[in-house]
């Protein structure tokens, strides 16, 4: 090999602090003793005969070995640093697609329950057995999600023994808030058993407060008391139609069957929302697996308070009065008591007991003005003064809570 020229390149890093701290670099050793005193003899002896230069091997000059990889690392100063192109996907303004989600979830389970409120009070009219109602309604809504698990148009949920435990005291206080209220409704109307039952927000705070220690803002407690005087006060006309029309009896078993109604379901708000913490099972099959396990519950109670012979009874009655329609009553008031119910456990998957009990409320001035349009109540301005107070505190609510 014949070599007239020997030019040794430096290589130069920029940022070398950057270098020194993340790479380690080891400088090569190389085979020539005195690398100054080769090059003056080169240039001695192309400046005096320009004879070649003869080397008989060329490895005392490599300066990487010929298995040794070499690896380009590109290093770039702070301030001529470039953009990293990282592709991260945001959700677009989740908190307000929330409130929308759960904006369709209340509309839609309001609209089912006041349906349901309706034809059960038509049923209830003429066939006063609200054991057997509310039995009807559980059996219905079980045997509704029976074929839809059956025939695939809903994943059947994934139990064990500890999830049917958990739901047992969820079932006991489902079973017992229904059936008082199904007895408050079959015993006064449609509006004095909400009005009572608009006071549920307040126990659902006292319960959740004293028994699970939770504390609230002065404004939440503060915001009761226009939503349920609201309430009320949209019902008032229909209340003093009640004090005159109906006995003691009657309003004292009425009044009863929504209070003890009340507190049953705060409970089984909170129940659901413990029991539905780290498990699978979604707001839709946990209201199934309710209801199936409270209609067990429920059916020894409703045999033994009326039986049988009451019901067939009661049954041949309401066929001689209304007619074939009162099959179709009985079969939408039941329907649409599961599927209201089922859509107000989807919304509880989204919202806190409190919130539940806040819509629950605010439901109760849809059934309201409904029953009273129906039922073909008078109408006064002091009943659209009281649902306007009654949005009023829920909004009150809403900045309070938040």
């Amino acid at each position: 090999m014949q070599i007239s020229s020997v030019k040794l390149r430096t290589s130069t890093f920029t940022s070398s602090e950057f270098l020194n701290q993340r790479c380690s670099i080891k400088a090569q050793s190389f085979s020539l003793p005195s690398f100054q005193n080769v090059q003056q003899s080169v240039n001695h002896s192309l400046s005096s005969s320009f004879k070649p230069l003869y080397i008989s091997s060329t490895e005392s000059f490599a300066l990487v070995s010929k298995t040794q990889r070499v690896t380009e690392c590109q290093a770039y100063e702070a301030d001529k640093s470039r953009p990293l192109k990282i592709n991260i996907e945001l959700p677009d303004q989740p908190a307000a697609s929330q409130r929308f989600k759960i904006g369709i979830y209340f509309a839609t389970w309001w609209a089912l329950n006041v349906v349901f409120n309706i034809y059960n009070k038509k049923v209830l009219n003429v066939f006063p057995y609200p054991w057997l109602t509310s039995t009807l309604s559980l059996a219905t809504g079980s045997l509704m999600m029976l074929i839809s698990w059956a025939t695939r148009i809903a994943e059947a949920p994934k139990t064990d023994l500890d999830f049917w435990k958990t739901l047992f005291p969820v079932a006991v206080a489902h079973t017992i808030g229904h059936v008082a209220a199904t007895v408050s409704m079959a015993k006064v109307a449609v509006s004095f058993t909400h009005i009572i039952k608009s006071s549920e927000p307040a126990f659902s705070v006292l319960v959740s407060r004293f028994l699970l220690g939770e504390s609230f803002p002065l404004s939440v407690y503060l915001s009761l008391f226009p939503i349920i005087g609201g309430c009320a006060l949209a019902a008032i006309t229909e209340l003093n139609f009640n004090m005159i029309v109906l006995n003691y009896a009657a309003m004292c078993v009425g009044f009863m069957g929504a209070m003890i109604s009340n507190l049953a379901f705060v409970f089984r708000n909170i129940f659901s929302k413990k029991g539905m913490k780290g498990k699978s099972v979604s707001g839709m099959n946990y209201y199934a697996c309710l209801s199936m396990l409270s209609l067990l519950i429920l059916i020894p109670f409703a045999i033994a308070v009326e039986g049988p012979k009451v019901w067939a009874a009661g049954w041949n009655t309401a066929l001689a009065q209304i007619g074939p329609n009162f099959v179709w009553w009985v079969a939408a008031q039941s329907i649409f008591y599961h599927l209201y119910n089922q859509v107000s456990y989807m919304s509880l998957d989204q919202i806190s007991p409190l919130t539940f009990s806040i819509g629950n409320t605010m439901k109760r001035i849809s059934v309201i003005v409904s029953s009273i349009i129906i039922f073909h109540t008078p109408v006064q301005p002091v009943n659209a003064l009281g649902a306007a107070i009654a949005i009023l505190g829920t909004f009150l609510y809403s900045q309070g809570k938040h």
